[in-house]
Parts: C-alpha cells; sequence; structure tokens
C-alpha cells in the first residue's frame, strides 16, 4: 500500500480517502472508557460537542424614534455601504469581548487502544519527525494558544491550552480529520475528550503506565519525556502545556520508584513475546525460526525479551548494520545475523515466526507476497507474525491465507489479562501518588494566574519610577555628573525594589510554600491588587491573546 501526502504535508495511510470536514454539530457521542488488563479506577466520560460549531454574536440594535421610516432606511442603507468591510471586523471584535469571559482550558482530544481499532489509530498516527510541525499548525488555529503531540503504537492524543473548550475541541477535531483523511463522523465515534482536571489526571495515569494496554508499561514514560524535548524551542510548546508534561513526568517517576508496577511483562514489546509463545505449537522458542524487522528501541526490546525466553538464535532485518552490530555486542551468547532491507522476502521465506516493529508508513508484507512464500517447518504450524507497528507493517488480510497468521497490538489483550488480581493492587498504590501529584500541579497551575498581576504591577511601578527619576534629574539641571546620575537611579531601583519584595512574595505560592499562605490568599491578594492599582489583569490579557489570534487569522 503506498503512502500519500495530504495537503499539509502529513503521510496518510489511505490515499483516496477524502477529509469529510463537519460544518455543524459534531456527532453527540457518550462513552465510558474500556481499560483492558484491569478494572479502571474511575470512569471517564468522553462528551461530544453538543454546540453548534456557528458563532452567535447577540448584535445590539439600537432602535431609532423617527417618524420618517423611509429617512430611517436610506440612513441605515449609507451606513452599510460606507462600513463595508469593518462591519465583519466589529462582529469579529464583539466575539472577543464574549471570550474574555473564558478562561484558557486544558482539552485532550485523541484515539488511544481502549477506544479505537487499529486500522484508525494508524491512519490518525502522526510520526515523531512532524510533531513540530503539527504543533505549529494546530497554534495557528483561531482557539488553540498551545499544543503537544503524544503518538505511540497505542494512542495517537492531541494535548491542547484552548482559548474556548467547544471551538478548541471542534478546530482540534476538524485538523484531525483534515490530516489523516479519517472523517469527523468516524473520529467522533472513538475519540477521547477530556477537559482541565479530567485532562491532567490522564496524562499522570499515561505517564505511570496506568493506562496502557499493559499495566505499568516502562516505555510510555520515556515517550512522554520525548514529547518534552522535541517540544523545546517549538513555539507552540508553551509554559502551560510544558508544566503540565513535566508535572506527568514527575508522577510517572514516582510511581515507578515507589511502586513494583513496572515489575514484570510491562512492555507491548515482552507481551509481543508472550502471545507469541501462547500461540506457537510448542510453548519454547527452540524450533522455530525467528525473524525480527527493525532494530529501534521496540525492536531491541523483542529481542531483549525473545533471548530472556530461550531464544538462542535468530536474523534481524534493519536498514543500518550499527544497531544490530550494538545489539550484537550486548548480546554475545546469543547467535544474530544481520540483514539489510534488500533481502527482507528471503529472509521472511526462511521465518516461521516474524516480529515487526518499524517506522515504515506502508505495509512490508503483502496478502499476494505471502502466499507466495514456502511453507515453515513441520510441526510449527502456520507462519506467524506478530506485528506492533502502528501504521502496521504487515497486511491484516494475510490471515485469510490457510498457512499464515496475523496478530497486531490490539491482540496483546490476551496476554495482559493474566494477573489481574495483582495488576489492581499495583494501580490502587500508584493512583495515591498520583493524587498526591495532581494537587501539586493544580496549586501550580492556579498560582500562575497571579503572574500577569505581578507583570502589571511592575510596569506599574517602573512607569512611576521613571517619571519622578525625570523629574529629579530635571530639577538637578545638566551639570550634575554621571556618577550623581548613577546614584539618583541606584536609589529609585533600590527604593523600588524593597517596595516589590513584599507583594511580590504575597503573589507567589507554588504548592510548596513554607510561608503558611494558602492559595486562596494568594489569589485574593491578586484580586486585591488589581482593584487598587486598577490593572484588569486577566480580563485584559485574554482578550489581547484572542484579538491576536483573531489579527493572525485575517492575514
Amino acid at each position: 500500500m503506498a503512502a500519500a501526502t495530504a495537503t499539509n504535508g502529513f503521510p496518510t495511510r489511505s490515499p483516496n480517502a477524502v477529509a469529510e470536514l463537519s460544518t455543524s454539530n459534531s456527532s453527540s457521542t457518550s462513552l465510558s472508557q474500556i481499560r483492558f488488563g484491569y478494572t479502571p479506577l474511575r470512569i471517564k466520560r468522553l462528551v461530544s460537542d453538543r454546540r453548534s460549531s456557528s458563532l452567535s454574536l447577540g448584535l445590539r440594535c439600537s432602535i431609532i424614534d423617527d417618524s420618517d421610516n423611509s429617512m430611517q432606511n436610506s440612513r441605515m442603507a449609507m451606513e452599510s455601504m460606507t462600513l463595508g468591510v469593518s462591519a465583519l471586523e466589529k462582529l469579529k471584535t464583539s466575539a472577543a469581548e464574549r471570550y474574555t469571559k473564558e478562561k484558557s482550558s486544558f482539552v485532550i482530544v485523541g484515539l488511544n487502544v481502549h477506544t479505537a481499532p487499529v486500522e484508525i489509530r494508524e491512519k490518525v498516527n502522526i510520526p515523531e519527525s512532524q510533531w513540530p510541525q503539527a504543533i505549529s499548525e494546530l497554534c495557528d488555529l483561531n482557539h488553540i494558544e498551545e499544543a503537544a503531540v503524544l503518538s505511540t503504537c497505542n494512542r495517537i492524543e492531541i494535548y491542547v491550552k484552548a482559548l474556548s473548550q467547544h471551538r478548541g475541541v471542534k478546530e482540534v477535531t476538524e485538523w484531525m480529520s483534515k490530516t489523516s483523511g479519517v472523517p469527523v463522523s468516524e473520529l467522533c465515534k472513538h475519540r477521547i475528550l477530556l477537559y482541565n482536571k479530567d485532562a491532567t489526571q490522564h496524562l499522570f495515569e499515561v505517564a505511570s503506565g496506568l493506562d496502557s494496554l499493559v499495566l505499568g508499561e516502562g516505555q510510555i514514560l520515556s515517550q512522554v519525556k520525548h514529547v518534552v524535548k522535541v517540544g523545546q524551542g517549538v513555539a507552540g510548546f508553551g509554559s502551560g502545556i510544558g508544566g503540565l508534561f513535566k508535572h506527568a513526568i514527575t508522577a510517572g517517576k514516582r510511581v515507578r520508584t515507589e511502586t513494583n508496577i513496572s515489575s514484570g511483562s510491562v512492555s507491548v514489546s515482552s507481551a509481543a513475546v508472550e502471545l507469541a509463545l501462547l500461540k506457537l505449537h510448542e510453548p519454547c522458542f527452540a524450533n522455530a525460526r525467528v525473524l525480527v524487522v527493525g532494530a529501534g528501541k521496540m525492536g531491541k526490546l523483542v529481542i531483549k525479551h525473545l533471548i530472556a525466553k530461550g531464544c538462542e538464535k535468530m536474523v534481524v532485518v534493519n536498514r543500518s548494520e550499527e544497531r544490530v552490530a550494538a545489539i550484537t555486542e550486548e548480546f554475545r551468547n546469543v547467535e544474530i545475523t544481520y540483514k539489510p532491507f534488500s533481502e527482507l522476502l528471503s529472509s521472511a521465506a526462511e521465518a516461521d515466526l516474524i516480529f515487526t516493529s518499524t517506522a515504515s508508513e506502508t505495509i512490508l508484507f503483502s496478502k499476494e507476497e505471502v502466499q507466495m512464500l514456502p511453507p515453515v517447518h513441520p510441526g510449527v504450524g502456520n507462519r506467524l507474525f506478530v506485528d506492533i507497528s502502528v501504521p502496521r507493517n504487515v497486511d491484516s488480510s494475510i490471515s485469510d491465507l490457510e498457512t499464515a497468521r496475523v496478530y497486531d497490538v490490539d491482540d496483546l489483550k490476551e496476554v495482559v489479562s493474566a494477573n489481574m488480581e495483582d495488576r489492581l493492587r499495583k494501580a490502587r498504590e500508584a493512583q495515591v501518588i498520583i493524587d498526591e501529584e495532581l494537587g501539586k500541579f493544580e496549586a501550580w497551575k492556579d498560582s500562575r494566574e497571579t503572574v500577569p498581576t505581578i507583570k502589571k504591577f511592575r510596569a506599574y511601578v517602573e512607569r512611576i519610577r521613571a517619571a519622578e527619576l525625570d523629574k529629579c534629574l530635571s530639577k538637578l539641571g545638566e551639570n550634575i555628573s554621571k556618577k550623581d546620575k548613577q546614584a539618583v537611579y541606584d536609589l529609585s531601583m533600590g527604593i523600588v525594589k524593597k517596595l516589590l519584595h513584599g507583594p511580590m512574595e504575597h503573589l507567589r505560592c507554588d504548592g510548596s510554600d513554607d510561608s503558611g499562605r494558602s492559595l486562596n490568599e494568594v489569589l485574593e491578594n491578586m484580586r486585591a491588587l488589581n482593584r487598587m492599582f486598577d490593572l484588569h489583569t486577566e480580563t485584559s490579557v485574554l482578550e489581547q491573546k484572542i484579538l491576536t489570534k483573531l489579527g493572525r487569522s485575517k492575514k
């Protein structure tokens, strides 16, 4: 299957798919998130956007008391002709004024292994190399302020800081449809949609391995870390989203160090090896010829778990030999043979069990190609493909053949259903830690409300200081020495610094403050300062964000 490229440069798996952008209400869907492998500690409501996408501007019309209706109509016509395009700008401005009543929200829009099958997830998947481009495109949308992308074999989730919850969700969903070719209506059937505290808790659980297909999976934390690494330097990966991910990483680290949730089989790769053992006629790798396609992070983990389960001989196909050589050096007691990608089919012809884990956007094994392969060793049964790649590397229709079977990441649920009681106990231990970290994050997030006030108040005081300094210097005359000028300047700065120290200290709170001030006290101090000095911080900051977005959309 050939890869296609959408208008914005994103590859898609379906070259003939056409994005159907919704211009009316999104599908009204309410689902409960189902987690496989353990009972969820809470049920998350996945609420679709039920509100209309059109703006209700509520224009106020003045009623003119004019007995001469014809003159009134003429005047209105003249005004309409004079205003022209500027009328639209007034409508936009009135819309901006309405937005000032809303606060920015953290929102998650996405698909994962619990809500969407792999055939949908692989179409929406965004390769890591395109995350920065995706962030930039998302932040170009009218109601998205910050963004991040988490795309793995089990999930594709878009994290945004939205200026308007419902309009932001609509824009992100339509953007996902446009880049993937999956209709909006189909996305709405499978998407997760979480706001603010629910969104925060979800990411903390993801980083801790509680939302993974395999409970306690270790690789997901490194993937969350990589989101921050990739986001550094990208304009749309701001301090709000960045802070959210950094707190999630802290929660994930604590869960792994303070509980034993990561012990045992806790990765997609290890579950894939376990699944292969279940499907082989004999529960061992002694008589099976093993081929591993891909030597990246996932492929190396597959090799590692194969060795742990007694596999002593395998062939590894990879685009470069260097990675395979490094793996061979690490596992010297195992016979690992490197083959280039040009020998993929010939290597498959000599294999009974094939694992695939690559970043390829196209199918590596088609039904027609597999049908032409020679039979496997007697006693092995069918040729087995275990495909843990997203997008998938193996054509699922191969299972229609009598000689082969294909298993993908969604088939790993059979493995992870074991040891349910032990997994639930570990999850309960982890949730206590997550709740503690959630409290710290909420305190940090709320304390950020004081930052605009601090900046405004500093600017207000600085204007007074600069004006009074100019007055003083003008009275002293032009003959004042540079040394005296510097002394007067230092005096003004010293006075301001000492005066600002107290108010600034009472406007800071990060959840771990030792002064005894509560967050409510800090926020009340902020409101009092706004009132006393007429700063109007919250409204003016949000209004400026909206107007900036509207200005950008006009260009």
